[in-house]
């Protein structure tokens, strides 16, 4: 039924004797007050469905899923702030970057860098109080969006990105969120933590955490805990390169670098050729830009478990030299043993 169609019936009245006023008050006031309880925005000025149409904000369309964990409150992050029948306060703002809210109707910026959602209303309910805004203000606040808590993950992993640290966010999650580890991760993992304090600086710790005790064992301590502003490095393996008189000569990763030893680096070369070298040198250097220093191996004697295996470091290079004598004889040999089977049969031919 429309509000047309309402007045109309209540302008309708029975034909009233010659001279008599028609009564319409009783029946106009019956469609005013069907019309502000059935029809959709229409009021009756004085009630409480006045005051409602008047001063309840229409609020930003976010879904349920949008609200995240609260937490401390910093520069960029989005929050959605409800206060009712204050329509102006009644929306989304978005902290700046000297970690402050700028809101309307209070004469004063408030400081919000650091506090919990529920500190924050009771800040801006303060506020609402003390520059006679409000009486008695119900001030609500959710988080949208955090970009005050970036964690970086780069290097070795499938997916590096950055992303926001909500909730309970571990290193574990960081990996998982970056596709994990790849291939020719490194024995060790970097996270530097920065915290500012209550004076402005800031104060950085970096930690290590072994690859092979986060991933295999269950220490929640190597699991760190992750707040934001972290940045996670997973440095590549380093390599060694293996020359010389091996089957398959290349560079191969170091899965561990206290466990990467002569032996190893053979097994990756798929063994010796034949007529190697008794010794074998590796060429280290000990500082960048520094020449190589050469450092005999007893290749024979390791490799006859006589000798204890030499462990090697990160950009080696482990050269395995040809034994030209022993080659040189062998091709003799060769050539005398071909040379001598084609004489007999040579000589059974003419006999």
């Amino acid at each position: 039924m429309t509000l047309s169609r309402l007045f109309e019936l209540a302008s309708f009245s029975p034909a009233a004797p010659m001279g008599a006023r028609p009564q319409r008050a009783p029946q106009l006031a019956v469609a005013l007050l069907l019309a502000s309880t059935c029809l959709p925005g229409s009021f009756v000025p004085g009630s409480l469905h006045a005051q409602e149409a008047v001063g309840t904000p229409v609020p930003a369309s976010v879904p349920a899923s949008g609200v995240l964990p609260a937490q401390a409150l910093g520069a960029d992050d989005l929050v959605q702030i409800m206060v009712p029948y204050c329509p102006e306060l009644s929306r989304s703002f978005r902290v700046s970057s000297d970690g402050t809210l700028a809101l309307p109707l209070l004469k004063q910026r408030i400081s919000v860098a650091g506090l919990q959602p529920a500190e924050v209303e009771k800040k801006i309910a303060a506020a609402l109080v003390a520059d006679q805004v409000l009486n008695e203000p119900v001030v609500n606040l959710s988080v949208l969006e955090y970009r005050s808590k970036p964690v970086s993950v780069v290097g070795a992993v499938n997916r590096p990105l950055t992303f926001q640290a909500t909730g309970s966010t571990t290193l574990l999650d960081a990996i998982a969120q970056a596709g994990g580890l790849a291939a020719n991760v490194g024995p060790a993992i970097t996270v530097t933590h920065r915290e500012q304090a209550a004076d402005g600086t800031m104060h950085i710790t970096v930690q290590s955490i072994p690859v092979k005790g986060l991933i295999e064992t269950n220490d929640p301590q190597l699991n760190v805990k992750l707040v934001g502003d972290e940045e996670v490095r997973v440095p590549e393996a380093g390599r060694i390169f293996v020359a010389g008189n091996v089957k398959r000569p290349g560079s191969f990763p170091m899965q561990d670098n206290s466990d990467t030893t002569v032996r190893k680096a053979l097994a990756m070369s798929e063994g010796l050729e034949a007529y190697s070298a008794k010794c074998a040198y590796i060429y280290r250097q000990a500082a960048p830009g520094a020449p190589r220093q050469e450092i005999s191996v007893p290749l024979q004697q390791i490799m006859a478990r006589k000798a204890p295996d030499v462990a090697l470091q990160a950009d080696d290079i482990l050269y395995v030299p040809d034994n030209n004598g022993k080659r040189i004889t062998a091709k003799v040999i060769a050539d005398v043993v071909g040379f001598g089977s084609t004489a007999a049969s040579g000589l059974l031919i003419y006999k």
